[in-house]
């Protein structure tokens, strides 16, 4: 049985930003923070799966990335497109530093002084620059059809699946409300593997709830995906990882999940046979039993962080 979100939006400050956050439920169990990608909002984690967490002991939290959902949104920083943002020397608006402090500034809201960090797609390397930049603040590390954070620019672009890339950049929808859902909805099926089937209600809830269409939005995405980070690299950590990966992910080559276990030491690889880079409900208890694991042996590894 899904749960119902409890629909009361709360705020951190990060200097200028206003990052929107929501209690998903579970009160009293292990602190977990849902990092969602590129443009999408929290509203984006599917029901099911947050009650698969609840039901595995966690108290499950999800917050806005700046430039997405109820976050505070940046003026346009003039970027052609996402892909081009990434291949500037220089962030257009922000940091991925300022990104990680956002989740830390949402730990302090919550007066959480550790959390299990759940990142999925862009959300993978937040979570890891997190765990980089705020060691003492992670419990552990669940990175889920992500890039590895220490790559970037061209060398990123070796595990991208650039004809996907440029299927969705073609996608066309009319302007307005319905034309965004519609929009969301083929861009999550083209994400998809149609080796489990496309829940299409569900996507459309999720869009539903959004009040701006992130996935139309590509100058919020070019400030995200621009966003650069200037911090440690992966080999620096030392705090329980798990590294999820679908075997069919048509956007980002599971040669991107194999590199980021072989940099941390100590991190477990988990490939999900037929998985495209949207995780389909099939797969919910898998990867809430997963998550349970690394929280159980966080829980009696050593004091975590990273070197000085």
């Amino acid at each position: 049985m899904a749960v119902p979100r409890s629909g009361q939006v709360r705020y951190a400050v990060n200097g200028q930003a206003r990052i929107a956050f929501e209690d998903l439920g579970g009160a009293g169990g292990d602190p977990l923070l849902l990092i969602m990608g590129l443009a999408v909002s929290r509203f984006w984690w599917p029901e099911a799966l947050v009650a698969e967490f609840i039901r595995r002991g966690f108290h499950v939290v999800a917050y806005d990335q700046r430039d997405a959902g109820q976050s505070t949104h940046f003026p346009d920083a003039g970027t052609a497109g996402p892909l081009a943002a990434v291949l500037r020397r220089r962030s257009p608006a922000y940091t991925a530093e300022d990104m990680t402090d956002d989740a830390a500034a949402v730990l302090d809201a919550l007066g959480w002084d550790s959390a299990h960090l759940f990142g999925h797609s862009m959300g993978g390397p937040v979570a890891q620059r997190t765990a980089l930049r705020h060691p003492g603040r992670v419990r552990s590390l669940t990175s889920s059809a992500s890039l590895p954070s220490d790559v970037g620019g061209l060398r990123a672009g070796r595990y991208v699946r650039l004809g996907l890339v440029a299927r969705l950049a073609r996608m066309k929808f009319p302007e307005g409300r319905d034309g965004d859902i519609a929009l969301a909805v083929a861009a999550t099926r083209a994400l998809a593997s149609p080796a489990y089937p496309f829940d299409e209600q569900a996507v459309r809830a999720m869009a539903a709830r959004d009040q701006v269409s992130g996935v139309r939005d590509t100058a919020a995405q070019s400030r995200q995906a621009g966003a650069k980070w200037h911090g440690g690299r992966l080999s620096q950590l030392r705090v329980p990882t798990l590294v999820l990966h679908g075997a069919d992910d048509p956007l980002l080559r599971p040669a991107a999940a194999r590199r980021t276990s072989k940099a941390i030491s100590g991190a477990r690889l988990v490939i999900l046979p037929g998985v495209g880079h949207y995780l389909p409900a099939e797969v919910y208890p898998q990867v809430a039993g997963e998550v349970r694991a690394l929280a159980d042996q966080a829980a009696t590894a050593p004091s975590q962080g990273s070197p000085p």
